[in-house]
């Protein structure tokens, strides 16, 4: 296994906002130099020169953006120590009798597709370091049923499989993956969603971008014979198995 690198070269996806603007701050503080991916150019700007990450406008759901990606990061950095798959979106949320076939594609694509492409890449790379960490945003709705969310929870479910699989591949050559499964957030996804907004006092208490962030940062130092496969987070003001 190759040493440890003493500034960790992080990539993370969807980072321009929500979970990804505080996994990527997070990181940040923490000694690492970060990239931070999205499709809009001026938030992108604005939060990478926010919390000190370098910008990469790129759609997580295009191999090709992350074949430049990656290319950039390994031309100026040498090497990929972790990859954090945040990017995705709700989409459409609502019954499947309602749904029309490009949402599906689309949801599929932004909340699964986009993660294998870039875990595909960073296996070949981390595989021949001896090393790395790559982490899988997934969802509480991977393990819980709840009406309206079929197309979502299908994906983020497919996600976690995934990232179970890959574990198993690549724990040989000494990389960790971990899925990270979250429940309310205070974050845009529910707007973004078309959901109803959720009571002030009862977001205040949902789990914080900078909390999932600082929640990474732990796992990844974790000694390096060691690996959380699965955490699932919970702000105790949601019920279990209630959305």
């Amino acid at each position: 296994m190759s040493a440890p690198s003493p500034s960790p070269v992080v990539i993370v996806t969807g980072g321009s906002r929500g979970y990804g603007a505080g996994i990527a701050a997070a990181f940040v503080k923490a000694g690492a130099r970060v990239w931070i991916t999205g499709r809009n150019e001026s938030v992108l700007e604005e939060t990478a020169t926010r919390i000190g990450a370098t910008p990469f406008v790129a759609d997580a759901a295009d191999g090709a953006a992350w074949d430049r990606l990656f290319e950039a990061v390994l031309a100026a950095a040498g090497r990929i120590d972790v990859l954090v798959n945040n990017a995705g979106e709700g989409v459409r949320i609502g019954p499947a009798a309602e749904q029309d076939d490009d949402s599906v594609a689309r949801s599929i694509a932004s909340n699964l597709t986009g993660a294998i492409l870039g875990c595909t890449r960073a296996a070949r790379i981390m595989q021949a370091q001896g090393d790395g960490f790559i982490v899988n945003i997934g969802s509480a709705c991977s393990t819980h049923a709840w009406t309206g969310w079929g197309v979502y929870s299908a994906a983020k479910a497919g996600l976690l499989m995934f990232s179970r699989c890959l574990l198993a591949e690549l724990r040989p050559h000494g990389v960790r993956v971990t899925s990270v499964l979250p429940s309310w957030g205070k974050t845009d996804f529910t707007e973004g969603a078309n959901l109803p907004p959720r009571d002030p006092e009862v977001l205040a208490k949902c789990i914080d971008p900078s909390e999932i962030g600082n929640l990474l940062v732990q796992l990844h130092r974790l000694p390096a014979h060691l690996v959380a496969e699965e955490v699932k987070l919970w702000p105790m003001v949601q019920p279990i198995g209630q959305l």
